[in-house]
């Protein structure tokens, strides 16, 4: 089915091809990977050699030149694989850590951050949240102040997805001693410079395939040249980044949603009660039913709203409602998935647990529920 005016053939012809990728490089390999809290970092390489990781950046980039659509179907498909840990890791490369380079950044730093992220050779970060804050971004404590031709940056970032590991982090960092919001900028910093120290590995409840870490500054000293943009933009810059991660966050519930609804939906058919397939019984036959409404609701929401994005408009309000709305509405299916399930859902052995327990980081990660209602309220003038 292409939902036009959205799709095109072209994207459905992407669809498939990351979908075969899916299926043979990353869904045998889920179990092992999140036993291991990680996955292999070759991955990544062999993800920016077939181009997946800058599917709608321009050709000059290193990427495909594809429209923002493209980006869509990669969060869909990848979120398909079974689990929500490694989808997310990728993610944060390929719509978090590295859109404000894109669009801030100089040739400079494009070259020496944004190219070989998106070919695979760099594995990238960004640091948003704090041990203290979260939600209220304009008043982190984390400080880069100037030293000659140099910013000396101490502070502490915590759940940084890919953390552990990555080679640079997109921060998120105060330079001035200008209040709140206005002495904020973005800094890159590379994560093998002296002074950056991993100080715990965080153990999470799911998302397990992805390592997130919290990371220490300490006198680090990054050179002048790796500030993003102009200083004091960075509220604006990570406001901006947040509206197309949230899109992607919306694209990535669908997917795992669908997930969810295809178990529960194979194991109504396949699972006897009473000498009867469950799917026969009513309760589960119009639960099915609802669960895959929801999941139209949401992507017909989620099409029209990056439909707008992709033309150029920012409408936050209808971004922070199709997050909201997607968010919610994956975790309440994958809940009844696991219900259709019964006991066999709460069991380790049936891959619906995990997806139970990853859907829930969605209504937290990238501006939680009560963030999107705020945002929403003030805009309707509440």
């Amino acid at each position: 089915m292409i939902y036009e005016p959205y799709f095109t053939e072209e994207h459905e012809q992407l669809r498939k091809v990351i979908r075969n990728f899916v299926e043979k490089e990353v869904k045998p390999f889920v179990e092992e990977w999140e036993e291991a809290g990680e996955f292999p970092i070759e991955i990544i390489k062999r993800m920016g050699d077939l181009g997946f990781l800058g599917l709608r950046y321009p050709k000059e980039l290193g990427g495909q030149g594809g429209d923002y659509f493209t980006s869509i179907v990669f969060a869909e498909e990848l979120a398909k694989c079974g689990c929500g840990g490694f989808p997310m890791a990728v993610a944060v490369q390929t719509d978090m850590a590295i859109p404000p380079i894109a669009e801030f950044g100089n040739d400079d730093q494009k070259k020496r951050f944004f190219i070989p992220a998106v070919k695979g050779d760099k594995l990238a970060a960004i640091g948003i949240s704090e041990p203290n804050h979260g939600s209220d971004v304009a008043s982190i404590e984390t400080r880069g102040r100037k030293q000659g031709n140099e910013w000396i940056i101490n502070g502490t970032k915590m759940y940084i997805t890919n953390g552990s590991r990555a080679d640079f982090v997109t921060l998120v960092t105060r330079t001035s001693d200008e209040p709140g919001y206005k002495g904020l900028s973005l800094i890159l910093v590379d994560l093998d410079s002296p002074g950056v120290s991993i100080s715990k590995r965080l153990d999470k409840v799911g998302m397990r395939s992805s390592d997130t870490a919290e990371i220490i500054f300490d006198n680090v000293s990054v050179p002048e040249a790796n500030l993003l943009g102009e200083e004091g933009k960075g509220f604006s810059y990570i406001m901006w980044e947040l509206q197309g991660e949230r899109l992607i966050s919306a694209a990535a519930s669908i997917g795992l949603a669908e997930s969810a609804y295809d178990l529960a939906y194979e194991y109504a058919k396949t699972r006897k009660q009473f000498n009867h397939p469950i799917a026969n019984f009513q309760v589960i036959s119009h639960l099915l039913a609802e669960m895959k409404t929801e999941i139209e609701v949401c992507k017909e929401l989620t099409y029209a709203t990056a439909y707008r994005f992709s033309n150029g408009e920012v409408p936050s309000k209808e971004i922070s409602m199709t997050k909201l709305a997607a968010a919610q509405m994956a975790h309440w299916v994958a809940d009844r998935a696991l219900q259709i399930f019964g006991g066999n859902g709460y069991m380790a052995d049936y891959p619906i647990e995990r997806i139970w327990r990853d859907s829930r980081l969605n209504r937290i990660g990238a501006g939680a529920d009560e963030v999107m209602k705020e945002i929403i309220s003030k805009q309707m003038g509440l």
